[in-house]
């Protein structure tokens, strides 16, 4: 997929809302050779997707291995909203608490003590933290509107075939 075809996609008003929530689900490669699929916090940046750990996570000897990673950012309502993701990650280690992983928590709905204890706790635990960074090289959206999953267009087209003969 063409640079400008993600960004396209990732540009339009959906994959925008879908951008601006909190939860992903990662799926990569364990270092066993087994899939993992997680739900995880991120932070879109306008061009990437941030992702943060712990430094001590299995995870990161996976993504070690193999930088090659799927997320899936979606809706609990029918029909359901849905933003895939292919892409390369980054690793990067850093000192204290990433600022995106202060932002990525959002949408939870806490009152502003809840916050202020949850970041303290945050920063009483953690000495520093591992950036995800997911690159985009693949992105797809299905809204069941103007876009579905590619086995049910192909169904569809046949359905249409059929119906012509």
């Amino acid at each position: 997929m063409e640079p400008n075809e993600i960004t396209e996609i990732l540009n339009r008003p959906l994959s925008q809302e879908l951008l601006a929530r909190d939860l992903t689900r990662l799926a990569y490669v364990a270092t066993d050779g087994t899939p993992r699929s997680i739900p995880i916090a991120f932070h879109w940046n306008g061009t990437e997707l941030v992702l943060c750990t712990s430094k001590n996570a299995p995870k990161l000897h996976a993504l070690r291995k193999n930088p090659m990673v799927a997320l899936t950012i979606d809706t609990e309502v029918h029909p359901p909203k849905i933003l895939l993701i292919r892409g390369r990650v980054e690793l990067d280690v850093v000192d204290g608490i990433p600022w995106e992983y202060l932002q990525m928590n959002g949408s939870y709905q806490m009152t502003a003590e809840q916050r202020v204890e949850w970041e303290a706790e945050v920063r009483s635990l953690y000495d520093g933290m591992v950036r995800i960074v997911v690159t985009p090289t693949w992105a797809k959206l299905i809204d069941f509107d103007t876009t579905l999953p590619s086995a049910v267009e192909e169904l569809i087209r046949e359905r249409a075939e059929r119906s012509n003969a």
